[in-house]
């Protein structure tokens, strides 16, 4: 909680999303946020990236923050699926199940929308013509591409998919939410960027994944500070006792969040973690 502009309980853990938030616009840490994050791990304050990314396209990230394959430090995968340590012990796992996958392909085919879906090593898609945004996404988070029809992907764990397109394009899919209303009673749907919309398990979510984390800590949320901007950390905003809002958020996160700091451009993180935790 906030009072004139200070922490009234210690921060113990700043989630931090990736894209948008903790880099830059180039997808770069800048040397003020890599110095800032390193003197709250000092200060026995846990770091944890909150993305959804596979780990995959985290580890650099933790290498230059120096949280790399360590058994005590955590990240949180694929939209909040996936809880592991950054050695790769797997605290929690939500996969999305061959008849969410199915559902969701279909969807895709007909709203005429490029698709993919993600397991912890791989992207897949059924478009022999692979989207834009899907060549995009395998180069972020460092994960080849597989093409593969509907018929052969029952035996592969997928644990999220992805609705990827021009943001107009997707945009005007989804003016019509009926479709995708349908598979609600399975599944949960976030835009985590304007040309992202992605499918994870009824119940995945950063705020819950958070939940988890901190009851194996010892964590309560007040003690947890999370920063974000998009719609995909509007859980772990509203969960944690601290939610930042970036400057270049969007405004539900800007107007659920305790505070705002500056854009991802001009070291947020780094401005918020030096006031608020340290």
């Amino acid at each position: 909680m906030l009072g004139n502009g200070e922490i009234i309980i210690s921060i113990k853990l700043i989630a931090i999303d990736i894209d948008g938030t903790l880099v830059n616009s180039q997808k770069k840490l800048t040397e003020k946020v890599k110095q800032t994050i390193n003197q709250a791990t000092k200060n026995n304050i846990r770091v944890v990236l909150c993305t959804g990314r596979p780990i995959s396209g985290v580890r650099k990230l933790l290498k230059e923050l120096d949280l790399d394959n360590q058994d005590n430090q955590y990240v949180i995968c694929f939209g909040g699926a996936v809880v592991q340590t950054t050695a790769g012990k797997i605290i929690s796992s939500q996969p999305i199940t061959y008849q969410n996958y199915l559902e969701l392909e279909k969807l895709a085919r007909k709203l005429n929308l490029h698709f993919h879906a993600i397991s912890e090593d791989r992207i897949y898609t059924a478009n022999r013509d692979i989207g834009y945004y899907t060549v995009y996404e395998s180069t972020l988070v460092s994960l080849g591409i597989s093409y593969r029809t509907p018929a052969e992907m029952s035996n592969i764990r997928l644990i999220k998919a992805m609705f990827i397109d021009d943001q107009v394009i997707l945009d005007k899919a989804l003016s019509n939410w009926e479709p995708f209303a349908k598979l609600e009673n399975n599944l949960v749907f976030t835009k985590s960027a304007p040309f992202y919309l992605e499918a994870n398990a009824k119940g995945v979510n950063k705020g819950n994944a958070l939940s988890k984390l901190g009851a194996v800590l010892g964590i309560t949320s007040t003690e947890i500070m999370a920063i974000g901007d998009e719609q995909n950390d509007l859980s772990m905003i509203k969960y944690a006792g601290t939610g930042v809002a970036m400057g270049n958020a969007i405004e539900q996160i800007k107007e659920m969040a305790n505070v705002i700091t500056d854009d991802n451009d001009h070291d947020g993180v780094a401005t918020a973690i030096e006031k608020y935790a340290l």
